[in-house]
């Protein structure tokens, strides 16, 4: 059995991002986060394949 060395580990990363984010919206109000996605809505380059 050929074993292999992880170079990305994606549960970390995800795991990293969403305590970011949660740390930026926790300092903002309601009014804040609903203008923060609507602008990272219009920025985000990466579109979903069906």
């Amino acid at each position: 059995m050929k074993t292999t060395e992880k170079t990305f580990d994606a549960v970390k990363f995800m795991r990293q991002q969403r305590e970011k984010l949660s740390e930026q919206l926790s300092k903002m109000t309601k009014k804040e986060i609903l203008e923060y996605f609507k602008k990272r809505k219009t920025q985000t380059t990466i579109k979903p394949c069906a």
